[in-house]
């Protein structure tokens, strides 16, 4: 349940097309659904505007696949991330009409088109290549919450010159989620660039004593750049959403 239907079932009680008993058994799974192992919260798109996303990691197919159902009939939009080809494989066969992306290791599925509500562009900027996965997890939250999304890779700063010669990119969105392993060196340098939110992103790749993440996420925490906010270690998703939100406003 989201904020238009819910507004739309209301005016249909109102008009007396929809009886009162009618309505009360479409809310009754409102604020959650219990499924035994996980409470499926139908309130949040109602909260946040958007409904409650699938982490498949830890989970195995057939109770992903239970969370998706729940979530379907209700028309809302699904995501679930951290997916391997092996659990989205199995994951297809139980639930058909999910489409996997296969780098941001997430699947989707639409109730209902996807309305753009955020004011701008997100840019999603990633370091180097072996940051990509992170990169479009951010991507694919993005455009799932109705976000434009531009995508601009591979600019590390072991080749500065490849970031700034996309400077009018880099100006023209309205906020910038930055991806970087190894040193994390990347969002201090766009945060001194662009006057828009940074919201930086760690990842996990990189030599011995990048230590999993740790060395970037440390570099990043103690950016000089103003207006540089960081999520977790390889959190696309996180970024993604912390950036839908901005974008909104």
């Amino acid at each position: 349940m989201d904020p238009e239907r819910l507004a739309d079932l209301l005016e249909q009680v109102r008009r007396h097309q929809v009886s009162v008993a009618d309505a009360m058994a479409r809310l009754r799974h409102l604020p959650f659904e219990d499924l035994g192992f996980a409470k499926i919260d139908h309130h949040r798109a109602l909260r946040q505007g958007f409904p409650e996303v699938v982490m498949g990691q830890g989970k195995d197919a057939k109770q992903i696949a239970a969370i998706v159902e729940a979530i379907r009939q209700k028309r809302n939009n699904v995501l679930v991330t951290r997916l391997d080809s092996a659990k989205a494989a199995q994951l297809k066969r139980l639930r058909t009409g999910l489409t996997f992306h296969p780098i941001a290791g997430a699947a989707t599925w639409h109730g209902k088109p996807i309305k753009i509500t955020g004011k701008g562009t997100v840019l999603v900027v990633c370091a180097g290549t072996s940051d990509i996965a992170v990169a479009e997890e951010a991507v694919v939250t993005s455009e799932m919450m109705g976000n434009r999304v531009d995508r601009l890779y591979d600019v590390g700063v072991a080749g500065i010159h490849r970031l700034l010669g996309n400077r009018a990119r880099l100006d023209d969105a309205s906020v910038l989620i930055v991806v970087a392993g190894m040193e994390g060196a990347l969002p201090s340098v766009v945060g001194g660039l662009v006057a828009k939110p940074v919201i930086a992103v760690p990842t996990s790749i990189g030599y011995g004593a990048s230590f999993h993440g740790l060395a970037a996420l440390l570099g990043m925490l103690n950016s000089c750049a103003a207006g540089v906010t960081v999520v977790n270690i390889d959190n696309g998703f996180g970024a993604g959403f912390a950036a839908s939100l901005i974008n909104r406003l």
